[in-house]
């Protein structure tokens, strides 16, 4: 019974997930909406703090993975108010962090994640841009949704709103 239990969990969870992807374009065009109010320096460090932390999220950041996000970092409509070389720089540095020492980078990415808790339309574009990013590969495996859902903890923000 436990295992029929475990594969109907799964089912579920796979179809909350796939709810999840299904409403990325929702979402891109919702940022694309209050890009004039996501202008200031905690939202940068707050979305460059999240893009690294899913970068990471399977443990490790592989120099292709590195690459793409940096390049979906540079072309996200809803980051054009900044620089992309001041975005990519931000995030290299997150994930230097990360790598040089897992718990304190760690920790570091999350207090960057956090400047914008208790402002909801910011904290809200941060876990959207999270969910993108995880996402972009087609792929928004179980250690990613964990990653956006750790993430949503230190924004104060209910991980179901998003369907996680």
């Amino acid at each position: 019974m436990a295992f029929l239990n475990k594969i109907v969990s799964n089912a579920h969870t796979f179809g909350r997930l796939m709810d999840v992807v299904d409403k990325a374009p929702q979402w891109r065009k919702q940022l694309l909406a209050k890009k004039n109010e996501l202008r200031g320096g905690a939202f940068r460090d707050a979305a460059m703090g999240m893009c690294a932390l899913v970068a990471a999220a399977d443990g490790s950041i592989e120099p292709n993975e590195r690459m793409r996000v940096a390049g979906l970092i540079g072309t996200e409509p809803a980051l054009s108010n900044f620089s992309a070389d001041e975005l990519r720089q931000l995030f290299e540095d997150n994930c230097n962090r990360l790598v040089a020492d897992a718990a304190f980078g760690r920790a570091h990415v999350l207090q960057q994640i956090a400047k914008v808790a208790g402002k909801s339309t910011e904290a809200e574009a941060v876990v959207q841009i999270g969910i993108l990013i995880g996402n972009a590969d087609g792929d928004f495996d179980q250690a990613e949704v964990a990653a956006v859902r750790e993430a949503c903890r230190a924004l104060r923000v209910d991980p179901r709103q998003f369907g996680l």
